[in-house]
């Protein structure tokens, strides 16, 4: 299951010093059972737009994850939200098709 959703960087912040906390609070997050990692994509030709991706084990999990208030994760969202606009794009289960070249395996 993957978690989606889309960060925009506020004039006068830099999507490094998101990224720095993006880090700090995937490090806390990925403790939690079913946890299977993060990443962040910046766009192409829009360097303050993101896209972050959170992978899980099941929505189960990650809802699990979230019904547990971390202070310390609270805390480093707090720290960047006025520097950044969060829109969420959605949960989406583990695709159903997969299209790889030949002798490419499918990477998590």
């Amino acid at each position: 299951m993957k978690f989606i959703f889309e960060v925009r960087i506020r004039e006068g912040y830099r999507a490094e010093d998101y990224a720095d906390a993006w880090v700090r609070a995937s490090e806390l997050i990925q403790q939690a059972p079913g946890a299977r990692g993060t990443a962040l994509h910046r766009k192409i030709g829009a360097p303050d737009t993101l896209i972050a991706i959170a992978s899980w084990d099941s929505k189960e999990a990650r809802d699990a994850m979230e019904s547990k208030h971390n202070p310390n994760v609270a805390e480093i969202i707090r720290s960047v939200a006025p520097f950044v606009d969060i829109t969420p794009l959605g949960e989406f289960e583990d695709p159903e098709w997969v299209v790889l070249p030949p002798g490419v395996q499918q990477l998590d």
